[in-house]
């Protein structure tokens, strides 16, 4: 009984590894994306606040919109708290007054199916296990966002996601974009040189900062999602580790018990035999 425990108990393991290691794997890939697509946001909002700083009237004072939370959680599980404290924090961002009417867009299996029961969802997506289902994933949001504003007009959008080096959810808004630099002073002596008008220059920014910083955040999201994966599967490795030593203890002690049940009839077998022999002995000695 103890060793079939001890042979499923390894295959667990093993199957936690694998699992452990291909997260490991995912965080390696999305290091070394995330730093280029920061570069690419950073990039696009430094042309805007250069912009915006001689054309500060394309901006316009954003009109009553419509409210988007999208959340970012994870499609699969074995990611500890990853997705309860997305929902918690969403909670507390939808009681406040003006988010009342808001509508919830959550990206990822799992975080799904936990905010179903308590939240009203306008709209729930797969999400994405790996780097290279990101553009789908993205493509699917665009897809919902553009619908959603045929429907209500201006949109409102914050994201909420986790980043790696924050153990709480961040919530970053994204439109409208470049609030920030409203009023700011002028960087340069000349304007910039532009092609097209000032408006439509502005609206074709800002579609490339959308469609950039989702980006961003996907990769985020995921990078996050993968560091707490190989956390949790390495605290339950150790676990595992832990019990199958217990057991393999306590096979060590059953299998001494048997050999000295073994060594103790041998011998009484033993004591058993040499008796009727010096009986025999003693009676011919007579």
């Amino acid at each position: 009984m103890l060793q079939d425990r001890l042979a499923g108990l390894g295959e667990s393991g093993d199957i936690i590894r694998s699992m452990k290691n291909l997260a490991y794997m995912e965080t390696r890939k999305l290091d070394r994306l995330i730093v280029h697509q920061r570069g690419v946001v950073q990039q696009i909002d430094a042309v805007a606040a250069d912009f915006l700083s001689f054309y500060p009237e394309t901006l316009p004072v954003a009109p009553p919109s419509h409210p988007v939370y999208l959340v970012f959680g994870s499609r699969r599980g074995f990611c500890g708290d990853f997705n309860e404290r997305l929902v918690l924090r969403l909670q507390r961002e939808l009681a406040g007054a003006q988010a009342g009417h808001a509508a919830v867009i959550a990206v990822g299996h799992k975080l799904c199916r936990r905010a179903e029961t308590e939240i009203d969802l306008a709209a729930a997506l797969e999400g994405a296990d790996v780097v290279e289902e990101i553009p789908s994933v993205l493509r699917a949001i665009v897809n919902e966002l553009d619908a959603r504003r045929d429907r209500q007009g201006t949109l409102s959008l914050q994201v909420l996601y986790h980043r790696a080096a924050s153990a709480e959810p961040v919530l970053e808004q994204l439109l409208p974009p470049f609030d920030t630099h409203r009023g700011a002073p002028q960087p340069y002596t000349f304007a910039p040189l532009l092609n097209l008008a000032p408006r439509d220059f502005l609206l074709e920014l800002s579609g490339q900062y959308l469609f950039a910083a989702l980006h961003a955040l996907l990769f985020e999201s995921l990078l996050a999602e993968n560091e707490r994966r190989v956390r949790h599967l390495d605290g339950a490795v150790r676990h595992l580790e832990e019990r199958v030593g217990a057991i393999q203890r306590r096979v060590r002690a059953l299998r001494q018990e048997e050999i000295i049940e073994e060594i103790e009839v041998i011998l009484l077998n033993a004591l058993s035999l040499d008796q009727p022999a010096a009986g025999a002995r003693a009676g011919e000695d007579v």
